[in-house]
């Protein structure tokens, strides 16, 4: 792994420090990332809890963290689909929901692994 995605590894394991973090080196200087046990709070789903997976590629951190996968399993409290930005898909050979949230405007000095994950989670614990 490149310093920099090794940084960011570091950077969201000590900002989620009740998750468990495994890692994996993608064989390119990047990483495959599972935060486990992340809580949902009491967002629109019925489980309280999912893993969230994604890559950290080599050329991080000038690469934008995409696409980022929660469990498959996930579904919505009052029945309806997961809706726009969402859809059925696999991560790391597993069944998993892929979330796109594409960071249009990426700006490296700005714009962290760790940062895209927490606008994820924001963006899945708000969805109406």
């Amino acid at each position: 792994m490149t310093p920099e995605v090794q940084i960011a590894l570091n950077q969201i394991g000590e900002a989620f420090t009740g998750c468990r973090l495994d890692s994996a080196d993608d064989g390119q200087g990047g990483a495959l990332v599972t935060l486990c046990d992340v809580p949902l709070d009491a967002g629109p789903f019925q489980q309280s809890d999912t893993w969230v997976g994604f890559q950290i590629t080599h050329t991080y951190p000038y690469a934008d963290t995409y696409p980022h996968f929660v469990r498959h399993d996930l579904s919505r409290r009052d029945g309806r689909a997961l809706g726009e930005g969402m859809s059925i898909s696999s991560f790391r050979n597993q069944p998993a929901v892929q979330v796109s949230r594409r960071s249009n405007r990426h700006d490296p000095t700005t714009d962290t692994a760790l940062l895209k994950l927490c606008k994820v989670l924001r963006w899945l614990k708000s969805r109406p």
